[in-house]
């Protein structure tokens, strides 16, 4: 267990802030993660669990306590009743979930794909409920596994239980910092069937020359083009990925603004709730490339709030809080965050 006193979380924020934590505490084994949870417990400190840090804002030093996972690996497990189509992969949940990705391409196991280059680790997944172009963290999660911090009992939980929605999950309710992921156990499916609908795939893979079906490894591949197309590298510019969730509204709602913007993109949830960009609504309040302080919005995906060199948390917020007044203003519609600001 790696356990570091005033600890910088420099490597832990892909926003690139230097702030820092009262503790460090690392594990990479169950039994580690009950060590943690038993201090969690007896420091009497508050504490955050973080990943790769692609979904957090640091607007100051953290007077507490910060768990990372370090469990690595993954087995194929058996599961009864599973169909001949189907394999279930055990990850450690300080994987990075992009190196699931691969490893299921690469080995036939499909469903994937469409997440490719996602930022974050096996455990955020669980967590977050990350999804990009039209397919979702949930669609794959079977079960579960985790340390009760309150008794260090290891637990398991069913996709069910986890009450799954848009970016959402019981974990990041009511069971908030109540658990420390160990493994996340995916379901692949062997007949590969992806989603090509969604997003601008199809006109990628057009301009590629392919009109067809696409194999899991090109679909991969241009999954991951469009994505560094329009998304800064954290490492060369700081950033979160997407900042804000895409809103959904009423279809009353949807209607209303359609009429008055042609153009407006959208996606349909159900019968009765439509799905509108916040990236696109961010375009038309006129913030695309534009900057406030040090902090701005990335010049090719209005969705993405960027760090242009030595911004700190509390700019980023100033920019952020701006933009949600502006699209209310503008459209009438409330966007929130998807980055969890401390």
């Amino acid at each position: 267990m790696k356990d570091i006193l005033n600890c910088s979380l420099l490597a832990h924020n892909t926003f690139g802030i230097d702030a820092r934590c009262s503790r460090f505490l690392e594990y990479a084994s169950v039994e580690e993660a009950q060590q943690v949870a038993l201090l969690l417990r007896d420091e009497g400190l508050p504490y955050i669990i973080v990943g790769e840090g692609s979904n957090l804002l640091l607007t100051k030093d953290y007077d507490g306590i910060v768990a990372h996972s370090a469990i690595l690996g993954c087995k194929e497990v058996s599961v009864d009743g599973a169909n001949a189509d189907e394999v279930y992969v055990s990850y450690g949940s300080g994987v990075t979930w992009d190196d699931v990705v691969a490893e299921s391409v690469s080995n036939g196991w499909h469903g994937a794909e469409n997440l490719s280059l996602i930022p974050g680790e096996v455990g955020a997944s669980a967590i977050q409920n990350i999804g990009a172009y039209g397919a979702e963290a949930k669609d794959l999660i079977y079960k579960v596994e985790a340390v009760e911090i309150a008794t260090g009992k290891v637990v398991g939980f069913g996709v069910d239980e986890c009450a799954y929605s848009y970016r959402q999950s019981r974990f990041k309710h009511e069971w908030k910092n109540k658990y420390l992921i160990t493994h996340v156990t995916y379901r692949f499916s062997r007949h590969y069937s992806p989603d090509l609908d969604y997003g601008n795939i199809r006109q990628a893979l057009a301009a590629k020359g392919i009109e067809g079906m696409p194999s899991p490894e090109l679909l991969r591949q241009t999954i991951i083009e469009i994505r560094q197309a329009k998304l800064p590298d954290p490492k060369v510019m700081g950033n979160a990925g997407s900042f804000f969730m895409n809103p959904i509204v009423g279809r009353d709602v949807y209607e209303r603004l359609a009429a008055q913007y042609e153009a407006m993109p959208h996606y349909v949830v159900d019968a009765d709730h439509i799905k509108i960009p916040a990236g696109w609504m961010i375009e038309q309040c006129g913030w695309k490339g534009k900057s406030l302080g040090r902090a701005g919005v990335h010049d090719r995906q209005a969705l993405v709030l960027v760090n242009r060199g030595g911004a700190t948390g509390n700019e980023v917020v100033a920019l952020y809080e701006q933009i949600i007044k502006d699209v209310k203003k503008k459209f009438g519609i409330e966007i929130h965050p998807e980055v969890n600001v401390i």
